[in-house]
């Protein structure tokens, strides 16, 4: 299971809007959930008044709840490819690097907030994500 900005925020952050729905949504999953370091850097700058929840953030880390397998350079050609095919969705990295992930993890559920996007972003072979929570 991916994981996005969205719930890792609403999960740390028990005034965020979605943070009830977050918490119940990750009660039921099954760590390590996969994220990457685009993710964290979103995270910890929204967070960034909240030093406490960057705390609890990397928590998760040191626990192997949260897992961030490696990207480096070689992926720069897929990332090309992504924002051209995207371009018009304004997608950011963290985004490019949560549709590369699991087309090389064959994951297809995404834990998100973000309906928008990854409603429309696609894997290579045309499928489409899994969003969870069902209901927002």
């Amino acid at each position: 299971m991916l994981i996005d900005t969205g719930p890792l925020v609403a999960v740390l952050a028990e005034r965020d809007m979605h943070h009830s729905v977050c918490v119940e949504t990750l009660k039921t999953l099954r760590p390590p959930l996969v994220t990457s370091w685009a993710v964290l850097t979103e995270v910890t700058y929204l967070l960034r008044k909240h030093p406490e929840s960057i705390q609890a953030l990397f928590r998760l880390l040191n626990e192997s709840t949260l897992l961030i397998p490696p990207i480096d350079a070689s992926m720069s050609p897929w990332l090309a490819h992504f924002f051209t095919q995207y371009h018009d969705q304004d997608p950011q990295l963290a985004d490019a690097t949560l549709v590369y992930l699991p087309e090389q993890l064959q994951i297809q559920q995404i834990f998100t907030l973000d309906r928008r996007h990854f409603s429309i972003f696609r894997f290579g072979n045309g499928h489409s994500f899994s969003l969870l929570p069902a209901q927002l």
